[in-house]
């Protein structure tokens, strides 16, 4: 059974690019917006990990990600976070809860695949 990756970006063409690269290993669930991806959420689904763009509409991936975090039942879900903000590096850093890892867009498909491989086997290592 493969394991589920929630994704959320407004991007089309990134939602194109994840879906080629991930679909054949991971289920994917497309979100285009922190609000679509939170009621799917409260729906009762529990993905594996979570990849999140960081500026969107409705909902930013900050809000996002803070959401997840103070939930309680996501608190330990691995997200890692998507930008093309030219200060990623310093947004993340003052972000007042954190994603397991982010990639800057453009970003390298192949150490995109190792990180969520990474924080998979992570998460698993700590919940088992």
């Amino acid at each position: 059974m493969k394991r589920q990756i929630l994704v959320v970006d407004d991007e089309l063409s990134i939602l194109k690019l994840l879906n080629f690269i991930l679909s054949k290993d991971y289920d994917l669930v497309i979100k285009q917006n922190g609000a679509d991806a939170i009621s799917w959420l409260e729906d009762g689904n529990d993905p594996d990990l979570i990849i999140s763009d960081l500026e969107m509409p409705f909902i930013d991936g900050g809000s996002f990600i803070r959401n997840l975090k103070i939930s309680g039942f996501y608190c330990d879900t691995p997200v890692i976070l998507l930008s093309g903000a030219d200060n990623l590096e310093t947004i993340v850093e003052q972000m007042p809860y954190r994603a397991d890892c982010f990639f800057k867009k453009p970003f390298n498909p192949a150490e995109l695949k190792l990180s969520i491989s990474a924080a998979l086997n992570q998460y698993d290592l700590a919940n088992n």
